[in-house]
């Protein structure tokens, strides 16, 4: 290990990548970005509607790229991505030197196709393809939905050598499905005689929002009168536990999928292994330590994608040690106790899916609004 007080670069050390995810064009115009990478040891950069919402609502930086869409004529969609392939764009450009050291393993971009065709195959094909020839350098990785529609699409996709990140995973049987779609993508097009290297895949698999979700059950539960001690001392064992838990089984499902004859195959051919990204990582619950999904979740080819309130957290304070492993039989005893206490973890997945898009339809459309007033209020100046 690097003898370092950089608590990333320890991370990093052990096999870790952490990305960013934020962008804005401040963050780009003022090199913010650029110095990240340098003091902090970013490697990686994610963005989501939900992100560009933040970013363009109210912010003037981007109203002359705005004007000149309307002097040319844009519709508001065509506006709309031209203002996220430019930042997408040059946060590439930032990152190409670190996509370049690392081999083509780290230094991506993501970016999401619109979360509004998530449940459609043929529209996502069609908007992979088109945001990955807009976006024309080797680092841009295409934002994919994991839901049932979605899959078929990666897959599709990744046979076309288009490097995807496939987010909105909450359960281990959708990240399992992820796998085996990326491993199918890949051999199709090894079978048609194509290169397998240099494309990359990353699975979203989402934690924060998991443990919000069981946490207000087990709330529910607790506040039952004529609890006894020990069902009281059960449902408090469970509270903050349930999706590092769940993370830790996904991650031993990948290293079952890894060891398989048809990953070793792909592998021997130059293929990189879709890795396991932890993402929604910033704690929500005050009670608990604001890097408690950096701190449990740290392994060996995994990426950990951090809002910028966490990176700087982990900067500090972070307790560095390879955990992903550990306590495998505490993790399965934590899943296994949910029925005992009436939680569906099936039905919290499905509902986390479905509110999941919906959270990132949500701030697509209502970014669509302000910017349509946007340009209404400035076609007038």
């Amino acid at each position: 290990m690097n003898m370092t007080s950089n608590r990333i670069l320890q991370i990093e050390d052990l096999g870790q990548s952490i990305w960013l995810d934020n962008l804005t064009r401040d963050l780009l115009e003022s090199g913010d970005l650029a110095k990240m990478i340098d003091s902090r040891g970013l490697l990686g950069v994610t963005s989501n509607p939900a992100i560009f919402e933040k970013a363009i609502v109210g912010n003037q930086t981007y109203d002359k790229a705005i004007e000149a869409g309307i002097r040319s004529g844009k519709s508001l969609m065509e506006i709309y991505e031209s203002l996220i392939f430019d930042d997408i764009t040059n946060a590439c450009k930032v990152f190409l030197p670190v996509y370049e050291k690392s081999k083509a393993i780290d230094g991506y971009v993501s970016v999401e196709v619109p979360p509004t065709i998530a449940r459609s195959t043929e529209h996502t094909i069609r908007e992979a393809r088109r945001y990955r020839e807009a976006i024309d350098l080797p680092n841009v990785m295409i934002k994919i939905p994991g839901t049932p529609e979605g899959l078929p699409a990666v897959e599709q996709v990744i046979s076309e050598g288009i490097s995807v990140n496939v987010t909105l995973l909450f359960s281990v049987q959708a990240y399992v499905e992820t796998a085996w779609a990326y491993i199918r993508g890949l051999e199709k097009r090894l079978a048609e005689g194509k290169s397998v290297k240099d494309i990359a895949s990353v699975a979203s698999f989402f934690l924060s929002r998991i443990d919000i979700n069981i946490d207000a059950q087990l709330d529910s539960l607790l506040a039952l009168p004529d609890l006894d001690a020990d069902r009281k001392a059960q449902l408090e064992s469970l509270k903050g536990k349930v999706a590092i838990a769940n993370a830790k089984i996904a991650y031993e499902e990948y290293e079952k999928i890894i060891a398989t004859d048809r990953w070793k195959a792909l592998a021997a051919a130059g293929a990189q292994p879709q890795r396991l990204l932890w993402a929604s990582t910033g704690t929500k619950n005050p009670a608990y330590s604001d890097v408690m999904y950096v701190d449990g979740l740290v392994g060996d080819e995994t990426v950990n994608t951090l809002p910028p309130g966490t990176i700087e957290a982990c900067f500090d304070h972070c307790d560095v040690a390879p955990r992903i492993q550990e306590d495998m039989a505490g993790a399965h005893a934590v899943i296994d106790a949910l029925p005992s206490v009436n939680i569906d973890l099936d039905r919290v997945m499905e509902e986390l899916l479905a509110d999941g898009i919906e959270k990132f339809v949500q701030p697509f459309e209502s970014l669509m609004k302000s910017l349509q007033s946007k340009v209404d209020q400035l076609a007038k100046v």
